[in-house]
């Protein structure tokens, strides 16, 4: 377990962090000392994210940008380390998702996924470690990626190829990087409660799916920033190029594991 303080004197870049595990993510980081540079792509919604971080005694800084762009991308990690006086961790949480079948789907929907859930977190990626490499005292990359890396999940396809990109370049990533002591490292959630998956659940479905998992609901968003915070803590430096999942055990074979006998015959 991490130290209540093992990132004072650190600085971080998080996507997506107006909400979600994007919010979660820059929250736990504050609470374990770090300096938080908060993007998203709208504006309005960073400044709530932004007093939180205060309120817990750290500095932050509202760095709004389509995560999707490479030039607003480049832009944003260039001001939150000009403001902040360098960077030392970032994490890749903003994404986009359609669902429908692959053969009928919006094109402009599937592109726009393709565009944020994987060009997205390969820029945010190249930009911090040109300027982690610049800065000469390593550095953390976190890729928030999911199970549909390895899962076909029928109607995500576009979400499922941008996913399997993210893990294989943040792999190699971690190769190309480590003789810099930049380490890159990648988090599977599960089915985690945030307002996205509202785009796709009513609230009775959420609740009533969620009480069947593994372990009995949803995950929290704390809990991913939880795990990004043991993987950037300095005593976890022998880990990079790995997939830590923070699931509640639904990639486990639950449906089959509650079969404890045969059914009886007729």
């Amino acid at each position: 377990m991490s130290s209540p303080h093992c990132l004072a004197g650190q600085v971080a870049l998080v996507t997506g962090a107006a909400q979600g595990i994007g919010r979660g993510v820059a929250l736990q980081l504050a609470r374990a000392g770090a300096d938080v540079a908060v993007n998203d792509i709208r504006g309005d919604a960073i400044a709530p994210v932004v007093a939180e971080i205060e309120a817990l005694g750290r500095r932050a800084h509202a760095v709004p940008f389509d995560a999707g762009q490479r030039d607003a991308v480049e832009a944003g990690l260039k001001s939150a380390a000009d403001h902040f006086g360098g960077v030392d961790i970032v994490v890749s949480s903003a994404v986009f998702s359609d669902r429908e079948p692959f053969e009928r789907a919006s094109l402009a929907g599937f592109e726009r996924t393709i565009q944020v859930s994987m060009w997205g977190p390969f820029y945010l990626a190249r930009a911090a470690a040109l300027r982690m490499i610049e800065q000469k005292r390593g550095g953390n990359i976190v890729c928030i990626s999911s199970p549909h890396a390895h899962l076909a999940i029928p109607g995500a396809m576009a979400y499922n190829m941008a996913k399997a990109a993210v893990d294989q370049m943040a792999r190699t990533a971690a190769v190309e990087l480590a003789h810099h002591r930049i380490r890159v490292n990648i988090i599977h959630p599960g089915w985690i409660d945030t307002p996205g998956e509202r785009k796709f659940f009513s609230e009775s479905t959420l609740r009533e799916k969620g009480s069947e998992l593994p372990w009995g609901r949803l995950g929290r968003p704390e809990e991913i920033g939880r795990g990004v915070v043991f993987l950037c803590d300095p005593a976890s430096e022998y880990i990079t190029g790995s997939t830590l999942t923070i699931d509640g055990g639904i990639q486990l074979p639950w449906r089959d594991m509650f079969r404890l006998r045969e059914q009886p015959g007729p």
